[in-house]
C-alpha cells in the first residue's frame, strides 16, 4: 500500500470513529423481569426501613434505625446520587408488618428495604415486598423458617444479616448444660421468634441429656404472670428460658422471685430483651440474669469506631443487639446497587429489581462489622457467633455491653 492509500484509509477510519462517537446512544430499555427503578440526575437513591419505633419494643427498632443512619453517613452517596431514607413503624406484629410493607411497596422509587425487626412482622411483610419486586434485608429476624430450604417461593427477595435461631437456641442450651443445669422450662409469647427459639433450645437441651419440665406461653401484653409461673414452679426446674420481648419479659423476671419455688431458679432470655429498658422494667430481680445474644467481642475491627459514632450521634450507649447487623445490611445494599446500576451519560441511574436481588444473594466474603458475610441460596447471610451475657448491675445507667471485662452486661460464655 502506497503512502497516498494509507492516508486515505486512515482518514476513512477517523471519520468512521467520529461518526460512531457522535451517534446518540440508544435509550435505556428495562429488560429486568421485575422492573427497574429510574433515578433522574440529582434525585436520591431511596432506601426504606421497617422497624418497631414505638411502644415497649422501640429500643430494638431505634437501635437498628441508628445503624442504618450511620451507614448512610459513612457511604454519603451512590454513583453520584445522595441517599434518602424513608421508613414505617412495623410495630413488632403481623398487622404492623402488613401495614408498613403495603405503604412502602406503593412507592415506585423505593430501591430496597432494611427490615423488619420481628419475625412475625416479616412473615406478613415479605410477600408484599417481594410482590412489588423490592429487595428486603432484615438485621434482626431470627426465626428459622424465614430462610428454610422449603420456604415459600414468594420469599425470593428476602435475606437477613441476623443469625438463625438454630444457632442461638442451641448455644444457650449448651451453655445451660455446661453450667450444670439439668431441668429447664421455657416460656414464649406466641410470636414466631419466641416460639421457634424456645423450641430449638428445648430440643438441644434434651439432646444433651437435660429435661424440659414445662413449655408455657403468655401474651405479649400480659401483666399477671403468676399463674404461668406457679405452674412452672410445680415442675421444679432449675433454669427458665424465656426468649420474648421487653414488656412481658420484665414482668416475668419481677414476678418469678415472688413465686414459691422459683426464688433461686436461674432466669434467662435472649436478644429480644437485651436492652437497658429491660433492666428498668425488671428492677433488682434482673441481677444475675442471662442473655443469649450476638457476640460483640467477635465483631470486626471497625466495630469500636462504629460505637463511638453511635454514642456521639445519639448520646446513648447501644440500645439493643442488632445495630451492626443493620449497618451491614445497608452496606450490602449499597454495594449491590453499584454492581448492577446502569448509568446514563447525564447521570440517570437504572436499577433492575431482580438484578439487585441476584447481586445481594451473590454476596460472598463481604467485610462487615459483624464478620465476613456470605449469603446462602435462601438468604442467610450472617457470620453467626453467639455469646451469653450476665447482668451485673440492675441500674440501666450502667448499661454498656461487652465494652470491657467488667462491663454490664458481662460476657460469661464462651
Amino acid at each position: 500500500m502506497n503512502k497516498k492509500s494509507l492516508v486515505l484509509v486512515s482518514m476513512v477510519l477517523l471519520i468512521t470513529l467520529l461518526a460512531a462517537a457522535c451517534k446518540p446512544k440508544a435509550k435505556f430499555e428495562c429488560t429486568d423481569p421485575k422492573g427497574c427503578v429510574d433515578i433522574a440526575p440529582g434525585e436520591p437513591v431511596r432506601i426504606g426501613y421497617m422497624f418497631v419505633i414505638s411502644g415497649s419494643d422501640a429500643p430494638l427498632g431505634n437501635d437498628t434505625k441508628y445503624g442504618l443512619e450511620i451507614a448512610v453517613d459513612d457511604k454519603k452517596e451512590i454513583l453520584g446520587h445522595p441517599i434518602e431514607v424513608v421508613g414505617e413503624d412495623c410495630m413488632c406484629s403481623a398487622e404492623g408488618g402488613q401495614t408498613a410493607s403495603t405503604k412502602l411497596a406503593a412507592d415506585p422509587k423505593l430501591v430496597a428495604v432494611v427490615g423488619t425487626n420481628c419475625s412475625s412482622a416479616a412473615r406478613a411483610a415479605i410477600p408484599v415486598m417481594c410482590g412489588a419486586g423490592i429487595s428486603m434485608i432484615s438485621p434482626s429476624n431470627t426465626a428459622p423458617d424465614l430462610t428454610a430450604e422449603d420456604r415459600p417461593a414468594e420469599y425470593w427477595c428476602y435475606l437477613r444479616t441476623a443469625h438463625n435461631d438454630k444457632v442461638q437456641g442451641a448455644a444457650m442450651a449448651e451453655f445451660a448444660w455446661q453450667k450444670g443445669f439439668r431441668k429447664a422450662a421455657t416460656i414464649h409469647d406466641g410470636s414466631l421468634y419466641a416460639d421457634k427459639l424456645q423450641q430449638v433450645f428445648a430440643e438441644k437441651f434434651k439432646e444433651l441429656g437435660g429435661t424440659i419440665t414445662a413449655q408455657e406461653a403468655v401474651g405479649p401484653e400480659d401483666t399477671d404472670m403468676k399463674p404461668v409461673l406457679t405452674r412452672i414452679a410445680a415442675t421444679q426446674p432449675d433454669f427458665i428460658y424465656y426468649p420474648i420481648f421487653i414488656a412481658a419479659g420484665a414482668q416475668i423476671t419481677k414476678q418469678a422471685r415472688e413465686v414459691p419455688g422459683l426464688e433461686n431458679v436461674q432466669l434467662a432470655g435472649a436478644d429480644g430483651v437485651f436492652s437497658p429498658d429491660f433492666l428498668e422494667g425488671a428492677g433488682d430481680a434482673v441481677l444475675g440474669f442471662y442473655w443469649s445474644s450476638p457476640d460483640f467481642t467477635a465483631f470486626g475491627a471497625g466495630y469500636k469506631e462504629f460505637l463511638q459514632k453511635y454514642e456521639t450521634k445519639y448520646g446513648v450507649k447501644v440500645l439493643a443487639p442488632f445495630h451492626a447487623h443493620s449497618y451491614d445490611a445497608a452496606m450490602m445494599i449499597f454495594a449491590a446497587i453499584e454492581k448492577v446500576a446502569v448509568k446514563d451519560p447525564d447521570g440517570t441511574l437504572h436499577i433492575g429489581r431482580k438484578a439487585l436481588s441476584d447481586a445481594l444473594f451473590a454476596t460472598k466474603d463481604f467485610k462487615g462489622l459483624t464478620g465476613n458475610l456470605t449469603c446462602s441460596p435462601t438468604g442467610d447471610c450472617a457470620d453467626p457467633k453467639i455469646a451469653v451475657y450476665q447482668c451485673m448491675n440492675a441500674d440501666p445507667a450502667t448499661w454498656n455491653p461487652g465494652a470491657d471485662p467488667d462491663s454490664n452486661p458481662k460476657k460469661v460464655w464462651p
